[in-house]
């Protein structure tokens, strides 16, 4: 038997954080590849929404898919995510997991459509109905024991898979009523990332927080505030002077090869110093320091007009580059390196190129496909769905539609984009080329997954504060 010495020991972890890319350890890497499991929103750490296994769903086969539909006990306005073969009460499951807007988590068998478990946190009767909500969606431990989850009361949980009973739970804000959890959780070394951001209509007072928590223990460990960021702990909203820079992008934070965090904030104040309103940030892993930013040079008057930096998180192109869009229609192309440090960076994006539908709100997560040596960047708002790729460091526009849609997904050389107004519309990724339309209800930021031959997607908004709710699943014949 080889001996591993320390040197070789550290050799190896050094070497770890490479995999973290596009997945969320070195063994669910592997597993991702060979199964098909979407543990969080978009997939992989960087919420890139391009897995990298294949589906099973080609262009030539799309025809082929069947719909069954899942009554659930809550709307899901976010997206599902996948384990393949989990341990459900004693026996292997294919399952999809969601988390509705009052905080029910659901474990639905993926080849039948049956409720396996259902989870209910403990202030449901008090809060359902009501506009305080959640739409996040929960993220899978590397070892397929335990799911994490946000409820309305502010609080997140850790559930086993196995019957969805709860082991701990963790307030992230001191006052719910004024701070959401909308973006996706992320799981990384042992560490549960969360941000929260305001409500609809930026109802002060509240502060943008990323939180870092003990998987483990549920323990609190670090918090970073958007504003009064020289504050290391939750604090009243109120006892802060200033108020939103709401971090509230669909993918929450996004996470690089080295653990650290990046996040983009909605309007508020900034100053570079310890007020960080529309501004994209990069802290360490354990959230304990700022180490890059950016803001546009307009960073006022996105402030005065409310449009928000911060409406999706940073999509990570890779060669040093972030693509941020923002509420005004606008993506800005940043170099990594050039926003590093703590002082203040205000403009010096490398190129700023309009979304989809341009100055029209884009409050979607972007994908990023690595397709051999070419880098895609596909986005969808409310009036168009659009493709660039990455050349001399710049983004190149390559094709686009007016079609509306929420975050958009790409497998398997297909892109899948969910319409609120309702369907799934199908497309050849490099072409646009629409290959199908799948019918399904409306809804608000749902967006699909596509695993195992199978499509999961949510329907339903969570501003109807309904209680009740339908999952989507289509499926390949034998599926």
């Amino acid at each position: 038997m080889t001996k591993l010495t320390e040197g070789s020991v550290n050799l190896c972890l050094r070497f770890l954080p490479l995999f973290f890319l596009v997945a969320f350890t070195t063994m669910g890497a592997l597993a991702q590849r060979e199964t098909g499991d979407w543990p969080q929103f978009g997939w992989d750490l960087a919420s890139s929404s391009a897995p990298t296994y294949a589906t099973g769903i080609t262009a030539a086969n799309v025809d082929k898919l069947t719909r069954r539909q899942v009554t659930l006990d809550g709307t899901v306005d976010s997206a599902a995510i996948y384990l393949h073969g989990v341990t459900v009460k004693g026996a292997k499951h294919d399952v999809f997991f969601v988390t509705t807007t009052y905080g029910k988590t659901i474990a639905v068998d993926a080849a039948n459509g049956t409720i396996l478990w259902e989870y209910t946190p403990p202030k449901y009767d008090s809060l359902h109905g009501t506009t305080q909500i959640t739409n996040s969606s929960p993220v899978a431990d590397p070892d397929h024991e335990f799911l994490y989850t946000a409820a309305p009361d502010g609080t997140v949980q850790k559930l086993a898979i196995s019957d969805g009973h709860a082991l701990w739970a963790t307030a992230v804000t001191l006052m719910p009523l004024r701070e959401k959890i909308a973006g996706g959780l992320k799981e990384f070394h042992g560490h549960i990332i969360v941000v929260t951001g305001g409500y609809v209509g930026d109802r002060p007072p509240y502060q943008g927080h990323v939180v870092v928590l003990d998987a483990k223990s549920g323990q609190l460990q670090h918090v970073w505030n958007s504003l009064c960021s020289d504050r290391t702990a939750l604090y009243m909203p109120n006892t802060c002077p200033e108020s939103d820079s709401a971090i509230w992008g669909r993918a929450g934070a996004v996470i690089d090869s080295s653990g650290n965090i990046f996040f983009a904030t909605g309007n508020g104040p900034y100053d570079g110093k310890t007020s960080w309103g529309d501004a994209v940030i990069e802290l360490n892993p354990d959230a304990t320091k700022i180490i890059g930013n950016y803001t546009p040079a307009n960073n006022a008057e996105l402030n005065r007009r409310d449009l928000d930096v911060g409406s999706t998180a940073p999509a990570m192109l890779g060669d040093d580059l972030i693509a941020q869009g923002g509420k005004d229609g606008v993506f800005w192309l940043i170099s990594i390196k050039a926003m590093a440090g703590s002082a203040s960076h205000m403009g010096g994006e490398l190129q700023t190129v309009p979304t989809p539908s341009a100055g029209r709100q884009f409050p979607t997560a972007p994908a990023v496909w690595h397709h051999g040596a070419e880098t895609w960047l596909f986005a969808a708002d409310f009036g168009a769905t659009a493709a660039w790729m990455l050349k001399d460091g710049k983004l190149a526009p390559m094709w686009k539609n007016s079609n509306a849609g929420t975050s958009p997904v790409v497998a398997g050389g297909l892109l899948y984009v969910y319409d609120a107004a309702g369907g799934v519309r199908i497309y050849e990724a490099v072409r646009g080329t629409q290959l199908a339309d799948l019918p399904s209800g409306g809804g608000h930021w749902n967006s699909p997954i596509v695993v195992d031959g199978r499509i999961a997607l949510p329907e339903g908004n969570a501003n109807t504060h309904s209680t009740t709710g339908v999952l989507d699943i289509w499926s390949l014949p034998g599926r």
